[in-house]
This record gives C-alpha cells, structure tokens and sequence, in this order.
C-alpha cells in the first residue's frame, strides 16, 4: 500500500505538471496492484481536469507560477539618457521616412479595415514599398467596434478564411463567424503589418489632394492633418507632396474626411458621377463593394465603403468582410497596374495565396450596381 500510495503521489505531480513521458516510466515500473490503482486515479484526475481546464490554465500563468521578476520593484531605475537623444531619434527616423516615401510605389490613403487589408497583402512583396496615410491619430477606422458601437464584429464566409491566416479567432456560426471584439482584428492586422520593413504608416496626416499629370493620378498631396482642420483659421500653410507609381483611395463613405479621393475625381472631372451610396442590403453591398473595387481612372483604385460611394452600391452596415476581401482585391490590382504577378488576370502561383478564391476578377469599367 505505500507504494501505491507514493505511485499515486508522483502520479498526480506528473499530470499537474503534463509530463506524460514520467506517467510513462512510472507506470512501467509499477506492480499490478500498484498500476491498477494508478488507473484508478488517472481517471478521476482526468475527469477534475476537464471541469477545471481553466483553473489549471490560470494557475500555469499565475504569479506563484512563474519565474521571479526580472526587476526589482522596490528600488527600480531606468538607465540614463539625454532628453535631446530623444528628440533627435524621432525626428532623424521620421525625417528618414519622408525621404524614402517621398516617392514609392504604393500609396494607401485611409487606414480603416480595407486600406490595412490592402496594405497587409501588398506588404507580402517586400520589394514593394507601402505609405500609408492616415488623418486619424488612431488608425483602424470604423473597424475598432462593430455596429451601433457594440463590440462584436460580424464577418460573413469565406472573409473568414482571411482571419485564419491573420490567426485571429472568431466564434463559428453556419454562414458567419464573430470575433469577440473587433479590435482584436484591428490590432492584430495592424501589428503584423507594421512589423514589416516595406509598410510606413502616417498618421495624423491628411491627404488634402491628388497630383495629376496626363490624365493620370500620380500621388498625393498632404499636410498635418490638424493643420488641414485649420486651414480657415490661419494663414496659407501649404502642403507637402508624396509620389506614387499607384494610389489606392480607401477613404470610407461620406464623412468629415470620408470619400474625399472620388470627392476630388468628380471636381476635377476626372469622373462624371458621383451618386453616393444606396440605402443598407447587405446581401447585395458586401458581394457589390467587392465586384466594384477597381482602378476608377489611371493611377488610382479605390476600395472599401468608398466604392459604394462612386458606384452607386448600397452600404452594407456592420458587416465586415468585404472591407477585407475589397482590400485585399485591390492589392492585386495594385499589383497589376505595376505590372508584377497578381491574382486578378492570373499571372501569380495562386498556390502561393492564402486564400485566392477571395479574388474576384475585375469589374469591367462603367459598371454600376443600382438600389
């Protein structure tokens, strides 16, 4: 009986502690009677250890746990530095910035769910070059909550497909999946995406114009967005410039800063009509939104809820998987107008995507989809 007793000891340590290679060992070493009896508890623990799955998880990260802190709160002290060290590493990194994406390859303007879903799959070429301006201090858009300010975000299959490659989890429904929060799709897309050496994110700028020359959208003009909230307060202040082999406009619908590259197409002429967006069929705008994503004129795409805005499409209201699918539809067009492979006239290893039955091919020119 001792023995069975200390086996069922060292049995229980072992479980707690998941070293199924010592159960293993122990129980080999064990007589009949003692192995029957660790049988026994083998059961039963197991049977604790499915009604407290998340104690046990708790435990594994718990204070008492884990290894000791690697400070020393009573006396902590940060190593010295000078405050003009500080300033200097900012302003010499975001002055390098500029330089470099004074003229690049792709600018995106708006970082909401399509602009950083476009943003994210164009950075998968790492010779391609990225700028992404932003007007908000805070990128991600309206993608930061779901709808009416809830906090569940509603992404309709197969977008989901996207979110498994992101890894952000979701509760699975029959047509649909739903991330708990949607800041967990924001954060995560956006952190994957900065990590990147080829994407830079401006934010806080505003994109206040479009440079064209020959008929073709060439870049964008842009300034400190709180700059371009006062232009009417102040003397001139004007703009800075960025050159761009293409521009993707992801500007949402209409708004304080929303829809203003198709805003500016139609007041230079560069487009006839500008209807605005439908009343809400989600059924129809989200497979709509997409379809429609394309190159508007040359040198410019445009996606997300801007497409309702110049096509005339009905809005789609808190569901969020065409901002993805959009985006990432315009990465590929991207892609294309820079003559490189891509997923809309078939020149990529469609092997090689992550999920190319998102793709859809583009949308002739001239379609219009109506309420």
């Amino acid at each position: 009986m001792a023995v069975a007793a200390a086996s069922v000891a060292g049995l229980q340590v072992a479980a707690k502690a998941g070293l199924s290679s010592s159960l293993h060992e122990n129980k080999s070493s064990l007589s009949s009677s003692s192995s029957a009896a660790i049988s026994g508890v083998r059961l039963s623990l197991s049977s604790v250890f499915a009604k407290k799955s998340k104690s046990f998880a708790l435990a594994a990260v718990s204070p008492s746990a884990s290894a000791s802190s690697p400070y020393d709160f009573n006396d902590f002290k940060f190593e010295p530095i000078k405050e003009s060290t500080v300033s200097r590493e900012m302003t010499r990194r975001y002055m390098t910035d500029m330089i470099t994406y004074a003229d690049t390859d792709v600018v995106i303007v708006g970082a909401g769910s399509a602009g950083l879903s476009c943003a994210y799959e164009l950075s998968k070429n790492p010779d391609i070059r990225v700028a992404i301006v932003e007007q908000s201090v805070s990128p991600g858009g309206g993608a930061w909550l779901g709808g009416q300010l809830f906090s569940a975000m509603i992404v309709r299959k197969p977008a989901h497909i996207f979110l498994d490659e992101l890894g952000v989890e979701y509760d699975e429904q029959d047509t649909y999946v739903v991330i708990k929060h949607a800041a967990l799709f924001t954060s995560t897309v956006m952190s994957k995406l900065l990590a990147r050496p080829n994407v830079k994110l401006f934010n806080a700028v505003a994109a206040e114009d479009l440079i064209v020359k020959g008929g073709r959208v060439g870049g964008v003009v842009t300034n400190w967005a709180l700059v371009s909230l006062n232009h009417d307060t102040q003397s001139c202040m004007d703009p800075n410039v960025m050159e761009a082999k293409v521009v993707v406009s992801s500007c949402g619908h209409d708004g304080p800063f929303g829809a203003t590259g198709v805003k500016r197409l139609k007041s230079i002429g560069m487009v006839d009509n500008l209807p605005g967006m439908k009343a809400l069929d989600m059924n129809s705008a989200e497979d709509a939104i997409v379809r429609l994503t394309r190159e508007v004129v040359p040198g410019m795409i445009v996606t997300g809820m801007e497409v309702a805005e110049v096509e005339g499409a009905p809005r789609m209201g808190p569901t969020f998987g065409a901002m993805m699918v959009s985006g990432q539809k315009a990465a590929h067009l991207a892609l294309k107008a820079l003559g490189l492979p891509n997923a809309i006239d078939g020149t990529a290893d469609r092997s090689s995507l992550a999920a190319p039955e998102l793709l859809l091919a583009s949308a002739e020119d001239g379609d219009t989809v109506t309420a």
